[in-house]
């Protein structure tokens, strides 16, 4: 059941918490009472799920088709971007004349998901591609110079960058001039000037239409695909060559893990495109996905906790530590034998990858604390650099330090000679891609771009403290307006009672949940805790009593040394509010409700 929540217009908090024990207040997800109780009616829903669909900006006439979501109501005709005609014929017209054709992808999950793609496209069409991903260490991010001439001598005439290449200029204007051609599909922020190349695709050009610019490289990919197929389909090759049309919708997989993964917001297409991905995910038609499934000891039905926790972190190990290419080949492979030896060297590389993680993250959590001192206050933009730390891991760790001072941060790599590697996440609100961009522009960086919340970059050691002042100039006031009205935004009030498998079953039809549609989060008044204690390095797990005498586990991850952690185990056999999602836990064919606790008060 729920209780009674009071609403934001009135000035109040939920539970009448307004500086939780992390620092912040508890107020209500804006819901007209009205649409709740017709979305209540009109489709036979608990007035807790109405109020989470209500929630999240849902109209009444809106409510069947978002929860019902399908790719025939969304996805947009890809002949609406820039360029997607013109680089889609320019490939048709590479596939008709059996042009030798490479596509240069990102190491990370959302260019080994898109390149794998247009691997599985280009196969089953019976058309030979190359996949070429840049090994992390020694060549870097994006394209460049060298491997692009490589290709050009290896007798390519066409190249496809994705999840790259929208600053890429000098690498493309040398391919370019050397005649190789290039298409360009992206989804980072662009510049006014684009890069040299037959077809730039990307729903962040500044020309371009609003409305897809939260789709990831992936995302980007799939339409290209669906571009490129029509065109095929058009000029009757199919016909002519006697072979059926790829079915496009059993890839949309690897379109779910590489949108999970790239930390886009699940809103619209994307919701579309995850929500349809993840359940042809759990068919496993995918040779590779199964055997990554299996050895990070998947038995369930895949959800987004799954895509973005266990099998994006082993893809993205082969590009932090290990194999750069190893990704993407095993979404890409039919042989079984392969895909279960990759996925044995991917978790592998993942172990390796958080030993070296934990290392870097204890040591720029001392410089934090330096720079802070005893009674010190954080800085705007948290930047921490070291010689020797490991490229591969400093994104991880950017986004570590985020979670724990909840501040822009900004880790770098440092080599002996200067030069500096670094990776930025950024807090809701304020735009790290556009000021590392700036940057650039302002020839503090080498090299530089992201989107919103994560950003690369390279540049001169010297030169890291002139980029500490540009960034605290430029983000200060948008820092400080995000912590001012920090708060964390609730669903309602439930009773420990009202938590059970059903309610959760009901809840994941408003899923995928993710970043831009968080998971339904609720408050919980006055529980008891009758036991509290800490597994693994740093998880606290509880168990919750309510008046009722309804128990129920609950756990808080990575919080045994933070003030939500120590709150909790100083709370034992104590009464306090906590808040935060509820989730389903499968075990031994059993199914319970858990809480995941992200707040608590006294």
């Amino acid at each position: 059941m729920i209780k009674n929540s009071i609403s934001t217009a009135d000035k109040n908090y939920i539970l009448a918490v307004e500086n939780s024990v992390t620092g912040r207040s508890w107020i209500a997800r804006p819901a007209e009472n009205r649409v709740i109780q017709a979305i209540s009616q009109n489709h036979d829903l608990p007035e807790i799920v109405a109020r989470v669909i209500a929630g999240r900006g849902i109209g009444i006439d809106e409510v069947h088709i978002f929860l019902n979501p399908t790719l025939k109501e969304t996805l947009p005709d890809p002949s609406q971007f820039k360029d997607m005609d013109k680089g889609g014929m320019r490939i048709a017209d590479a596939i008709m004349r059996g042009e030798k054709l490479a596509v240069f992808g990102d190491y990370d999950v959302d260019g080994a998901t898109s390149s794998a793609l247009f691997k599985r496209f280009f196969n089953a069409i019976g058309f030979d591609v190359t996949i070429y991903i840049p090994d992390r260490m020694n060549e870097g991010y994006g394209p460049n110079k060298k491997a692009l001439l490589e290709l050009k001598a290896a007798g390519h005439n066409l190249v496809i960058t994705v999840d790259c290449g929208i600053v890429s200029f000098e690498p493309l204007k040398a391919a370019t001039e050397a005649g190789l051609d290039m298409i360009v599909i992206d989804h980072h922020q662009a510049e006014a000037k684009l890069p040299d190349a037959v077809a730039v695709i990307n729903p962040n050009r500044l020309d371009e239409e609003p409305g897809f610019g939260q789709l990831a490289a992936v995302g980007v990919s799939f339409l290209t695909i669906v571009g490129i197929n029509r065109e095929l389909r058009n000029r009757g090759w199919y016909q002519e060559k006697g072979i059926s049309e790829p079915d496009l919708i059993q890839w949309l997989d690897l379109v779910a893990l590489g949108t999970v993964c790239d930390v886009v917001p699940l809103v619209g297409l994307n919701r579309v495109l995850v929500s349809q991905g993840l359940r042809i995910m759990a068919e496993r038609r995918n040779i590779g996905l199964k055997a990554l499934s299996d050895i990070s000891g998947i038995t369930e039905a895949p959800g987004t906790y799954h895509a973005g926790f266990l099998l994006g972190p082993r893809v993205n190990a082969g590009g932090r530590v290990g194999r750069s290419e190893a990704g993407s080949i095993l979404l890409s492979t039919d042989d079984e034998m392969e895909a279960v030896r990759i996925s044995q060297e991917l978790n592998r590389y993942n172990a390796e990858r958080q030993a070296i993680e934990s290392m870097v993250l204890e040591d720029a959590l001392l410089q934090v604390q330096n720079k802070i001192g005893v009674g010190g206050q954080l800085p705007q933009v948290i930047i921490v650099a070291n010689v020797g730390w490991h490229p591969g891991v400093i994104g991880i760790v950017a986004g570590r330090l985020k979670e724990h001072f909840n501040r822009p941060t900004i880790v770098i790599a440092i080599d002996e000679n200067g030069e500096a590697k670094g990776s930025a996440r950024s807090i809701m609100g304020v735009d790290i891609g556009a000021a590392i961009t700036a940057a650039r522009q302002a020839e503090i960086l080498s090299a530089g771009g992201g989107h919103s919340m994560a950003a690369g970059l390279s540049m001169r050691r010297e030169r890291i403290e002139e980029l500490d002042q540009f960034l605290c100039n430029r983000l200060g006031a948008k820092v400080d307006e995000a912590m001012t009205s920090l708060s964390l935004k609730l669903d309602g009030v439930l009773s420990l009672g009202a938590v059970n498998p059903e309610l959760v079953q009901m809840l994941d039809r408003i899923g995928p949940y993710g970043q831009g549609n968080a998971g339904p989060r609720f408050a919980f008044s006055d529980v008891f805790l009758s036991y509290v204690d800490i597994v693994g390095k740093d998880h606290v797990k509880c168990t919750l009593k309510g008046g009722d005498g309804k128990t129920i586990k609950a756990m808080a991850f990575r919080s045994a040394d933070k003030p939500l952690g120590q709150l909790l185990i100083e709370s034992r056999g104590k009464k306090i509010k906590v808040a935060g999602t509820i989730r389903n836990n499968h075990w031994n064919g059993q199914i319970s409700a858990e809480i995941f606790i992200e707040d608590a008060a006294i």
